[in-house]
């Protein structure tokens, strides 16, 4: 069993250096895609990489207290928190309460300072997926309709605001939650096909997203309006070539790549680091998806595997679609880079989720350990160490 703490722990150190990596990473390229911007906006070229330091310091405090509490509290209360998470995001869609932004509601403005409540969703939906779908058979058709209906509400507000790349990770997420729990596989299948169909129609149910469609699959019909976003990512990528530019050389950041420092960091890393640059990148993310996996399969719970699995899949899937978008290879969307983007409500939200993570990860070491001290007080083995450690979590 000892064995079997160290190996845990290694994995940890594994996966905490690799993200702390992908952070450092991170800070340095919105210095650079951001500090001609922020001198010309606001007198100061540091003011967003101090403004994204203050959030890390804030986003590793979160993770810190989120890790040393027990994550069974999360999911018993998930319901709720989803609840509260949504009607958050609600408030966005109020006018005169929240801040609209190239035709979309999604952000709340607190003192100058702006916060995207639809960040946090993509993890509360985690927790009250998790618990609707692994008490589905202890529950009652009118305790499914209403916890059912709760977990779909954020889904409902993202697309009232609009805010369709956040609606797919949680719908996706969601799908991902309920084929790994025990709900029955027969409803399971018919639910993914309906809810399908379901977000393809929304998908095409306004022009502005047929639009993205058509300028994805050739951005060079209208290369000054709906294509020049990504047509500068394209020469963005082209100028870097194999070895880059250099740190701080970016021409496209200079007011030609909207959203340099936020959505569009990846094409700055690709012009400034080159291919080399990318790829490492690139390696990093694979890696801290691989070690959290591992880590996660760790664990003897299969409630704590579910979540930490999630957590990694969200985080992964961002990464994923960002990429995806910025290299072209999936139509625009609004969505930033984990870890890497400028940008407090992600970051912050990001490291809850790895909050959540490590205290699955804690919780069973703190079980491994418990054994071991049984076992040295009686000399007898522990059934846990052949035994799932599930906790209840019903509400």
């Amino acid at each position: 069993m000892n064995e079997h703490i160290s190996d845990v722990d290694r994995l940890v150190k594994a996966f905490l250096s690799t993200l702390a990596i992908i952070i450092t990473i991170g800070l340095i390229m919105v210095w650079s895609a951001s500090f001609i911007l922020a001198a010309e906006k606001f007198g100061s070229s540091l003011h967003y990489i101090i403004r994204q330091l203050i959030y890390l310091a804030l986003s590793l405090g979160l993770a810190f207290s989120v890790s040393r509490t027990k994550y069974t509290f999360w999911i018993k209360y998930g319901y709720l928190i989803n609840i509260a998470a949504s009607m958050i995001v609600g408030l966005t869609v109020i006018k005169g309460v929240g801040s609209a932004a190239k035709g979309a509601s999604r952000w709340l403005t607190f003192g100058g300072m702006s916060v995207q409540p639809g960040e946090i969703v993509k993890f509360t939906v985690i927790l009250s997926a998790l618990s609707f779908f692994e008490n589905w058979n202890k529950m009652d058709t009118s305790e499914r309709i209403k916890h059912g209906g709760s977990l779909f509400l954020p889904l409902a507000l993202l697309i009232k605001q609009p805010d369709f790349g956040s609606f797919s990770i949680c719908f996706i997420v969601i799908a991902f939650v309920c084929f790994m729990s025990s709900f029955p596989r027969k409803y399971f299948y018919y639910s993914l096909i309906s809810g399908g169909v379901g977000g393809l129609m929304i998908l095409f149910s306004q022009a502005y997203r047929v639009k993205r469609m058509l300028t994805y699959l050739d951005p060079w019909k209208n290369p000054q309006g709906s294509g020049f976003q990504i047509i500068q990512s394209y020469m963005a990528f082209a100028n870097g070539a194999i070895f880059g530019q250099g740190l701080g050389n970016s021409n496209e950041k200079l007011f030609y790549l909207p959203e340099a420092h936020n959505d569009f960091i990846f094409s700055v890393i690709g012009e400034e680091l080159g291919f080399i640059g990318v790829l490492f990148l690139i390696c990093l993310f694979i890696a801290f998806i691989y070690f959290g996996f591992k880590l996660v399969l760790q664990v003897r719970d299969r409630i704590g595997i579910i979540l930490g699995s999630s957590v990694i899949f969200v985080l992964g899937l961002q990464a994923l679609l960002n990429m995806g978008v910025v290299l072209g290879l999936l139509p625009t969307k609004g969505l930033n880079l984990p870890f890497v983007s400028y940008g407090g409500s992600s970051l912050i939200c990001n490291f809850f989720g790895i909050g959540l993570l490590l205290s699955v990860v804690k919780g069973y070491r703190d079980q491994l350990q418990g054994n071991l001290k049984f076992e040295a007080r009686s000399g007898r083995k522990t059934p846990s160490e052949v035994e799932d450690i599930n906790e209840e979590v019903y509400v």
